[in-house]
């Protein structure tokens, strides 16, 4: 499952701590149909938009104020960038209202599945710095500060090494604007394709280590790791330093927690037990589809939160 699947394309809350109130006044009925008790979360679960459209309707403002109602603390949108300034600021605005947190948002120089920063070209660092600048006004508007970074596919006619130092030094430049707004790229490891340059935790944790900035760390994607290397908790905890983000998904089908071979009640667990504050964007889908699916994806984040 590719992550623009993930990605689709309005009521603003208002600005007091009454307005989670009224929300939660107002999904009683679909609470109703819903046995999960609406109480916070251990940690900040992120959702996407669609994830609720049955429950909440297809609006993602909706999505985000039924999401607060039943415990969920955070959001993630991976294509943030394409939306309007407007419909920008109001995910802002309604995610301030309500007190949640905003996760990543994708930076938007590249697709994934293209040569650029290992070329060492200009162009490509160029571009990315272009878009640093960019994403810093999306997060100004969204109240964000984990922005995603894939440096796309390998260029096979270069050395290993020699790409790895192309992509170090692509980084820095946007690196640098982000770290003067105190915001924080995400390089992130995939699984989709075995062309991707950027494929496994400790080849990321060592590129962060040479970039040496607060603003550059890493996306632990459990689905994505547990496809390429296991050994999830070690992993986790060999890399801690660099961690700044997690997204989740099951394996095989990068559906809801329980839904494959992965322990996340434990991953959770253990994750909470090192402190971390941090997002954990829902990147997945959902086994069952409609209603039925989404209190059932509710059920399974209650189960593995439950510690």
């Amino acid at each position: 499952m590719e992550r623009r699947n993930f990605l689709k394309q309005n009521v603003l809350v208002g600005g007091s701590l009454l307005a989670g109130s009224s929300l939660l006044a107002k999904n009683t009925k679909a609470l109703s149909a819903n046995p999960i008790e609406p109480v916070p979360f251990k940690l900040h679960y992120g959702i996407h938009d669609g994830m609720f459209e049955n429950l909440a309707g297809p609006n993602f403002i909706d999505q985000i104020k039924y999401a607060h109602s039943i415990g969920f603390t955070a959001i993630e949108d991976n294509g943030m960038m394409s939306r309007t300034p407007e419909m920008q600021q109001k995910i802002g605005d309604t995610l301030a209202a309500l007190g949640m947190h905003m996760g990543v948002f994708v930076v938007n120089f590249s697709i994934n599945d293209k040569i650029n920063l290992t070329t060492g070209s200009q162009e490509w660092k160029d571009k990315f710095t272009a878009s640093c600048k960019e994403a810093v006004e999306v997060a100004k508007r969204t109240n964000a500060k984990w922005m995603t970074t894939v440096p796309g596919n390998f260029d096979r006619r270069l050395p290993m090494d020699i790409q790895t130092g192309n992509v170090i030094e692509g980084l820095r430049p946007g690196i640098e604007i982000l770290e003067k707004n105190n915001l924080i790229t995400v390089l992130e490891p995939l699984s989709d394709t075995p062309d991707l340059f950027l494929r496994h935790s400790d080849q990321t944790y060592a590129i962060c280590k040479a970039i040496n900035s607060p603003a550059c760390k890493i996306l632990f994607d459990m689905y994505h790791m547990q496809k390429n290397e296991g050994n999830i908790i070690n992993n986790i905890n060999r890399c801690w330093s660099e961690i700044a983000y997690f997204q989740i998904g099951d394996n095989p089908g990068r559906n809801e927690p329980g839904s494959g071979e992965m322990n996340y009640h434990n991953i959770f667990k253990h994750i909470h037990s090192k402190g971390y504050k941090g997002v954990l964007g829902m990147e997945h889908g959902k086994v069952v589809a409609g209603k039925e699916g989404e209190l059932a994806l509710i059920k399974a984040y209650r189960e593995a939160d439950n510690f």
